[in-house]
């Protein structure tokens, strides 16, 4: 099977980078130790951009105020996120504290927080919603303290459907019901499709729906055969395929989420990125629970970001008093119209849970508690994730469509 070379040679350089920075962890600390005037300086990564960084800077201006000793510096890399980081690890001189999704890759150099955690005792971790925990370990260890995170929801054009005479999705749904009501919203004269999904799916994204009819693709120790392609598995894949070979489904480049804008598609699955930019266009939308299959549930893999303290950093007692404050109940609502607040404590006081669409995802993401990504148990992710990106592509392609279980089975071996 052929298989994307530049992200495996990318996560290669990463493990070379983090192996060369583990091997001298223990010698070699980061960071410059004091500013001029003897505070304790923290160098903080983000990978933000543009009105994200600016918010981020005020908040850091804020800490700094409020902390005589300690100044945090804030750093910027954007698109150059990961390449940077890797090359401060390689160098003995990565950030203190930096933005983290991906524990597996970085977690050799990353400072386990779980006795920081124990020491603030059962109430603060508690406050934290724990689906997110999972997506911010390693190893079992905790290395992150979350940050924010979105679940998938699907998002419906309410004005197709009033224009169709169709009733709006309810929480509780099936898959059977996202056909059928598919079928109806689908017009050959005005060129709506009911619904859509990438053409190209994402690896990691695509695991919630075989999660849904109760498949993964690996168990425990990581084997995809018998897993990947099991029956339950092969019944996702081939229902997607169904829907686009019949017509009133379409694939995209993307979420279906630029379909929408053009009030082309009806319904598409995608996180909490999508709300402001509909809003934006002037969609009247809403947003529904995930469909679950006839012996399954509603569950959906979590995007979530987390923030973490460098191993070899000479101040971590200080930055763990920074990134307590970047999770805290301020930090949460300075950012909430950016991301989903993380902590019980300020969806309780903002009402979020009464929110007719952000409420969804925190209900999506109550009912994903206890699923691992299979990109948190396969060691050699990065290549596995390269061949199913070829298998599904092959599947979904209108020039290839192969048959799903033989597809499957071959990526399984």
């Amino acid at each position: 099977m052929k298989l994307v070379k530049m992200k495996s040679i990318f996560l290669l350089f990463i493990a070379a980078m983090l192996l060369l920075a583990g091997c001298s962890l223990s010698s070699n600390e980061s960071g410059t130790d004091t500013t001029k005037d003897g505070k304790v300086k923290l160098r903080f990564a983000t990978w933000d951009v543009g009105d994200d960084v600016d918010l981020q800077q005020g908040m850091i201006d804020k800490f700094n105020e409020s902390h005589e000793n300690i100044e945090v510096v804030l750093e910027a890399y954007g698109s150059e996120y990961d390449t940077k980081i890797t090359a401060g690890m390689g160098a003995k001189d990565a950030p203190d504290i930096m933005y983290m999704w991906n524990y597996p890759t970085y977690k050799d150099a990353l400072e386990p927080l779980d006795s920081y955690i124990e020491k603030e005792g059962a109430e603060y971790k508690d406050n934290f919603y724990e689906t997110l925990w999972n997506y911010n370990s390693a190893d079992d260890q905790i290395l992150g303290l979350p940050v924010g995170y979105t679940t998938h929801v699907v998002y419906y054009n309410k004005a197709l459907f009033d224009e169709a005479g169709v009733e709006y999705p309810q929480a509780g749904w099936t898959w059977e019901d996202l056909q059928a009501t598919a079928k109806k919203l689908a017009n050959k004269e005005t060129k709506v499709s009911g619904f859509a999904f990438s053409g190209k799916p994402d690896p990691y994204d695509f695991e919630m729906f075989l999660w849904g009819n109760n498949a993964s693709y690996v168990d425990e120790e990581g084997n995809l055969k018998g897993n990947l392609d099991s029956k339950e598995s092969v019944e996702v894949f081939e229902m997607f395929q169904n829907m686009a070979k019949d017509g009133y489904a379409i694939t995209t480049e993307g979420s279906g989420a630029t379909e929408m804008k053009s009030g082309k598609v009806a319904m598409f699955v995608y996180g909490a990125w999508g709300l402001n930019p509909l809003k934006e266009a002037g969609i009247d939308y809403g947003v529904v629970e995930l469909p679950k299959f006839k012996n399954g549930q509603s569950v959906s893999i979590l995007s979530s970001s987390g923030i973490s303290i460098s191993k070899n950093s000479k101040h971590k007692e200080e930055a763990f008093e920074f990134i307590k404050f970047w999770t805290g109940e301020e930090a949460n609502k300075a950012r909430i119209d950016f991301e989903l607040p993380v902590l019980k404590s300020v969806v309780e006081s903002e009402k979020l849970e009464e929110d007719e669409m952000k409420s969804v995802f925190y209900s999506m993401l109550e009912k994903s508690e206890g699923y691992t990504p299979a990109s948190f148990i396969v060691e050699d992710w990065s290549q596995v994730s390269d061949n199913l990106n070829y298998v599904f592509e092959s599947i979904f392609n209108p020039s290839t469509l192969m048959d799903p279980k033989e597809a499957l089975k071959s990526a399984a071996e």
